[in-house]
């Protein structure tokens, strides 16, 4: 039946991509599948002369590959200047030439990213979320441009491998995704212990308190000890080594298929990890053979194991945020109360850093994430049925990878949790009434209750800190506002403040804001509040001394004033001029949804 003119205005939107001519589903060619579904648009007898003219100069050295061929986008985000993503070009390198050996044509390009570690702190932060979307933009772009028939994409910094993953969600072609890697774990030569990245951060804090020495040596100095650090943390190249966001990420996205197995805990520089690179041909090629395609993977289970994955090892409050978007992005219904219900039946069981003691590059030296995998397939709270990009399920794929050692020590058994429940617990309350993510493993407590000292911008807080302003004693919940998805503009994190906190012992402190945090984050925090500050959210109305409780037990985030108080104090608000009005921050800001729908930029 036909609907009315009415009606039709009535029904939802359905989000729309453009669509592309290409070859039927199941077209063959000799009797075999054949694969240049998109490609064959331009090169199929004459009809773009210009289009092949192009693509022989590019490298196409015969007819056969021009008219028959296969052509793969191979895309690295691949940049100097950053240990994540420097040897990501390498890897391209050698993921191309093993496509060239089956038979298809590649062509390497790659797509931008910003280092959060170094840019954490500083205004260069406002740009690190966004650039998810422009990798995004980037991947769906030349994919679709190009008629590119398949998709390997090289991610290894935080929002690259969401980036990529939204990409592939909007073209939908045959892809996969092979994790740049973690990196190897630091050692500090005058501490003699390993460190890592997010030591940076904490001993800045103890630094800052006068606290940082050397309990073996007295004769160190702050700064001596300092520059070991900043000189040693980072031993070469690969991606932040703890459960932060690249790993959380890493791992969420080989649990929901997208990557050959055993890609998220392989270190970057181990021979592994260039096998992984020439089995990733064989890989696509079963992809564009059987048909799979990103949105047929990324489905409600996929992303019910990507959850379990984060809560069972201890992930960044960032997932959330990230596997939003990466939902919206694929049509799936996925709310902030399922990371909820999640977190209330899976146990936190990984001793990994920033909470724990180990890294990645440990778990890989006994078994990897494949190894973990087996562990919750067994006990019925991962899905290992669900299909992935080997043409396997992936109870398939981790059958061959052995079981945990006995005698390990980073992954704890299921009936002897760190944590009954998973880390991440989603609040709300007056505070929070479009939600909030905590961080709280258990080590902290379930609740706090503190008077609130309130900064405008999180380098007010900074200022505060290397004044000393913030000292031991009643118990304070700092709110940092005005530093959303639209206020910042950027969202950005706040590993530099929250890293400070700890590392100079403040226990008395809890930090709550409308901004977010880095993986390597860790303390009684609470971010991503929604309505934030900039559109006159409660916590814009948040003054100095009123108090504030954190309550992970009932989920929820208030503070202690009467509905009709905030409710005067709201009517009183002004929204503030806008720190930014050109340039991408600007665009970003006037696109960007709440970071409980994913911080997103195409939701129009």
């Amino acid at each position: 039946m036909d609907l009315s003119n009415k009606e039709k205005e009535l029904q939802p939107e359905v989000p729309k991509f453009l669509d592309f001519p290409h070859l039927p589903d199941g077209a063959t060619r000799d009797g075999k599948p054949a694969l240049n579904k998109y490609s064959s648009t331009v090169t199929k007898d004459h009809d773009f002369p210009g289009a092949q003219a192009m693509l022989y100069a590019a490298g196409i050295s015969t007819k056969e590959a021009m008219k028959n061929y296969p052509q793969v986008g191979v895309a690295s985000v691949w940049w100097e200047g950053n240990p994540c993503n420097m040897h990501l070009l390498d890897l391209g390198k050698t993921v191309k030439g093993a496509v060239q050996k089956q038979d298809m044509v590649a062509w390497q390009y790659n797509t931008i990213g910003v280092s959060d570690a170094i840019t954490m702190g500083g205004e260069g932060m406002r740009f690190s979320l966004q650039t998810r979307e422009i990798i995004a933009d980037s991947v769906e772009t030349v994919t679709c441009a190009q008629h590119h028939d398949a998709c390997i994409a090289i991610p290894g910094c935080d929002k690259n491998m969401p980036g990529v993953v939204m990409g592939m969600a909007r073209h939908n072609r045959p892809s996969l995704m092979i994790y740049g890697g973690t990196i190897l774990v630091g050692y500090s030569n005058l501490l003699r212990k390993p460190i890592n990245i997010s030591t940076c951060y904490e001993a800045h804090g103890a630094y800052l308190f006068g606290t940082l020495s050397n309990p073996d040596d007295k004769s160190q100095s702050k700064d001596d000890i300092l520059s070991d650090i900043e000189r040693h943390a980072c031993p070469g190249a690969g991606a932040c080594g703890g459960m932060y966001t690249a790993n959380t990420m890493a791992t969420a996205i080989e649990a929901m298929g997208l990557t050959l197995p055993g890609s998220s805990s392989t270190p970057a520089e181990s021979p592994a990890k260039m096998r992984e690179c020439h089995k990733a041909a064989e890989a696509i090629k079963i992809c564009m053979e059987k048909n799979i395609k990103p949105r047929e993977l990324l489905t409600k289970r996929s992303f019910e194991n990507a959850m379990v994955m984060t809560m069972a090892l201890g992930g960044s409050t960032n997932g959330v945020l990230h596997f939003l978007a990466m939902a919206n992005t694929a049509d799936v219904n996925l709310t902030i109360d399922d990371f909820q219900r999640v977190s209330d039946k899976i146990p936190f069981i990984a001793n990994l850093a920033p909470s724990g003691k180990y890294y990645m590059a440990d778990l890989y030296e006994i078994g990897g994430i494949p190894s973990v995998m087996k562990l919750l397939v067994a006990a019925g709270l991962l899905d290992g049925g669900i299909p992935t990009v080997t043409g396997k399920t992936l109870a398939e794929n981790i059958e061959s990878f052995p079981s945990l050692p006995q005698d390990q020590v980073i992954i704890r058994p299921l009936d002897n949790p760190i944590k009954a429940t998973g880390h991440l617990q989603i609040l709300r309350g007056n505070l929070a009434p479009g939600g909030a993510v905590s961080k709280i493993t258990g080590k902290e407590g379930t609740s706090f209750t503190g008077k609130a000292m309130v900064f405008d911008k999180e380098s007010h807080l900074h200022v505060a800190l290397k004044r000393g302003d913030i000292k031991h004693g009643e118990n304070l919940v700092l709110v940092v506002r005005y530093e959303g998805p639209k206020g910042g503009p950027g969202m950005p994190e706040q590993l530099k403040a929250s890293a400070a906190i700890m590392g100079a012992k403040l226990n008395n402190v809890a930090l709550i804001t409308d901004g977010r945090y880095s993986g390597a984050s860790h303390g009684f925090i609470v971010g991503h509040i929604v309505p934030e500050a900039a559109v006159g959210g409660p916590i814009a109305i948040v003054r100095n001394g009123d108090t504030i409780t954190i309550d992970a037990v009932n989920k929820e985030l208030n503070v202690h004033i009467s509905s009709e108080e905030i409710e005067q104090r709201l009517k009183e608000w002004k929204p503030p001029r806008a720190p930014v009005t050109r340039g991408v921050l600007a665009k970003y800001a006037a696109l960007v949804s709440d970071a409980s729908r994913g911080a997103m930029t195409d939701l129009f």
